[in-house]
Order: C-alpha cells, then structure tokens, then sequence
C-alpha cells in the first residue's frame, strides 16, 4: 500500500470515528469537505508539473535513442571506411548515450508508474468527497427533521387539548342547560304580561261596574 492510500484511509477512518461523537456534525463535514478540496486541488496541480516532468523525460530518453542509434550508424561508415580511430570515437558516444538512455528511460517508466498512482489518488478523493458530500445531505435531511419535529412538540404543547366525546357531551350539557334557562326567563317574562293584560282588563270592569252602580244610586236618589 502506497503512502498516499495510507494516508487516505487513517484521514477517512479519523472523519468516521469523529463523526461518531461530534455535536455537530456539519460543521465536521463542512470542515473535512474544504481540506478534501483543498488536496484535490494540490493533487491536480502536482499532476500537471509531474506530466510535464514526464514529457520532458520522455525527450531525454527519445534524443538518446536517436544518438545511439546515430553514433553506430556513423561507427559502421568509419569502420568500413578504415578510419578505425573514428569509428572508436563514435562507438564510445554510443556508449555514453546508451547509458543516458538507460537512466532516463528508468526514470521515465517511473514517473509513469507515480503519475498512474497520482491519477488514482485523485480519483479516489472525488469519490470521498462525493461520499462525504452525500453524508452531509443525509445528516442535513436528519437534522431538519429533527428540527421539524421539535417545532410541531412545541406547538402541540403550547395549543389545546385535544377533543374527545366527553368534551361533546359536557359542551351539550351547558347549552342545553342555558336553553333551559333561556326559556324559562321567556316564560315568566310572558306570565308578567299575561297578568298586566289580565290586571288592565279587570280594571276596566271593575270601573264600568262602579260607573253602573253609582247611576243606579243617583236615579234612586242615593246619591247627588
């Protein structure tokens, strides 16, 4: 295991266990987030330098090829043109380039191999951010609910009581209670007017009874 993975693993499993006992979790997240986008960034800029590195290898390793190959070719036209000293000279530069394409080609296959890694490592903390990310939402959505929830055992605690039958049978009770009441108020108050009516009419005949008993007494002289 590379470096870089281990490094990888011990910072994830860190976030899951921090999670565990964190009062807040998003701003854990949110902070964990901001570092992963951070390194993806650097990641990505080494990418660029080590490709350029790479291509830069690359050249040394395709301009010593092309000399060796080169100082042989000229190595063979001095030999066979006798000049035996010259083809020394060309077969000694032929050397000195195979041994730089050697050494270049080794380092090439190896900033290979580390811009393969590296390529790796980038994927692989887009895939923990997203992962990350997607916890956030998750914890996000718990949260609100959380919220939600506490909002609504607020508001039930602070309302009324719910209505139930007995709360109908007592309301039922007081009014008809007070049509009881209403009713018999209208009753006396039509007895009072019965009996002012009556009080009235009696009064009337009792005068015209009087008027008529007073002329009886005047005409026999009873009365003056």
């Amino acid at each position: 295991m590379s470096l870089m993975r281990r490094m990888r693993d011990i910072t994830v499993a860190t976030l899951n266990e921090r999670l565990e006992q964190a009062e807040d979790p998003i701003k854990l997240i949110d902070q964990y987030l901001a570092a992963q986008k951070e390194q993806i960034v650097e990641s990505e800029k080494l990418h660029c330098h080590m490709m350029a590195h790479a291509g830069s290898l690359r050249q040394q390793v395709a301009s010593a090829e092309q000399l060796r190959d080169k100082r042989e070719q000229q190595a063979m036209i001095a030999l066979k043109a006798g000049e035996e000293h010259v083809a020394k000279m060309a077969l000694q530069e032929k050397l000195l380039q195979e041994e730089k394409y050697e050494q270049f080609k080794g380092l090439y296959e190896q900033s290979k191999q580390a811009i393969v890694e590296l390529e790796e490592q980038i994927d692989q903390y887009k895939r923990d951010f997203d992962e990350v990310l997607s916890k956030r939402q998750y914890y996000m959505a718990r949260l609100e609910s959380v919220r939600l929830q506490k909002r609504m055992n607020e508001s039930m605690r602070g309302g009324y009581p719910g209505v139930n039958g007995r709360t109908f049978s007592r309301l039922e009770e007081r009014i008809s209670d007070l049509e009881i009441e209403a009713k018999s108020l209208r009753d006396v108050r039509q007895l009072g007017r019965e009996l002012a009516h009556a009080g009235s009419a009696m009064q009337q005949t009792l005068e015209h009874e009087l008027s008529q008993l007073r002329n009886k007494l005047e005409k026999e002289g009873w009365l003056k």
